[in-house]
């Protein structure tokens, strides 16, 4: 996945979300609805979370050092994490926080709600131009996101995507373009009925959707952060490059993993004729890597094993642990 495109909706995101946090507190200041406080946090931890995505990008393009031979790519996966984090957090739990705390203001008869401001109007504007603005921002990543995503469904590209940006911008705008909708329907309905408890239901479904884009998000994340292989098609395409190269009997096994969204380790046995003589192997080595490269640009890191061809050759199974029933 191209990191350019990942950086354009992350940059349409954040300018987005700024103007729309603004917007949302100046409505909250003078209504005091808790469903524009819910909804105005969440849009300030949405900038946030794209600042971290672009400070994660910028990190991770640092040159390799000793201590870490392999580069820094994976900051990106250790700052969409956070960003899965702080969308729980700051995003998700404060607004069911805050329709708790509203929720109390109504039942002990404090009033200074929605329903006693003088400008019961401005929500309802301020949520309309929020969402035309989160419309294009989620039009900027979709966008994106089809030039990269092939043939794969949506559900499919967030969970096999391996450059966290695009995903984690997708799930954010969907989350709140849903919670505009719970917001102006929840005010709406406040207004109508002169029932302010409609206002801390919006609140509340805003904050228990945030939560569970925020774990999602986080399951994801956990997994690249944990060490992904190759997809299919770069696996198929790394085999078909070694089983090309003249010299090669057999691939005794194959291992990849993503050290960064675009850059593959490849790591190789391969079986060569018993006759063939050191030279010969390392001149095989290298065409294999040649070849990989050319089928495969995102293998930055390959390290191949020759070993003596076995026709009969069966890889060990390896070894199951004891089942718990045996002790």
């Amino acid at each position: 996945m191209s990191a350019e495109g990942g950086t354009k909706a992350v940059v349409a995101a954040l300018l987005a979300n700024v103007g729309i946090a603004v917007m949302k507190f100046a409505a909250w200041a003078l209504t005091g609805a808790a469903s524009m406080l819910a909804e105005a946090v969440h849009s300030l931890a949405d900038a946030g979370n794209q600042a971290l995505l672009l400070v994660g990008g910028k990190r991770s393009q640092r040159e390799a050092t000793e201590e870490h031979p392999f580069g820094f790519g994976r900051e990106r996966y250790i700052y969409a994490f956070i960003v899965a984090i702080v969308l729980f957090s700051l995003g998700g739990l404060f607004a069911l926080y805050e329709a708790y705390h509203k929720w109390h203001e109504i039942h002990d008869g404090d009033g200074g709600g929605l329903l006693d401001s003088n400008f019961t109007w401005v929500p309802l504007v301020v949520l309309g131009a929020a969402i035309v603005m989160e419309s294009l921002s989620f039009r900027t990543a979709i966008v994106e996101a089809n030039k990269v995503r092939g043939d794969h469904g949506w559900i499919a590209f967030i969970r096999r995507a391996k450059a966290p940006e695009l995903p984690v911008i997708l799930l954010e705008d969907f989350a709140a373009l849903v919670g505009l909708t719970v917001a102006l329907v929840s005010v709406s309905l406040a207004l109508l009925t002169q029932n302010e408890y409609f206002d801390v239901v919006g609140a509340a479904t805003i904050g228990v959707l945030l939560v569970v884009v925020a774990i999602t998000l986080a399951i994801e994340v956990k997994s690249l952060l944990i060490g992904e292989a190759a997809s299919k098609e770069s696996i198929a395409r790394i085999r078909s490059a070694v089983e090309g190269t003249a010299g090669v009997s057999q691939i005794i096994h194959m291992k990849t993993l993503h050290i960064a969204p675009e850059e593959l380790l490849v790591a190789l046995k391969i079986g060569v004729e018993r006759h063939v003589p050191a030279e010969e192997s390392s001149a095989i080595i290298d065409a294999i890597e040649v070849n990989i490269r050319e089928r495969e640009p995102m293998a930055t890191q390959i390290y191949v094993e020759p070993d003596i061809y076995r026709p009969d050759y069966v890889p060990a199974e390896r070894s199951e642990p004891p089942s718990a029933s045996s002790h």
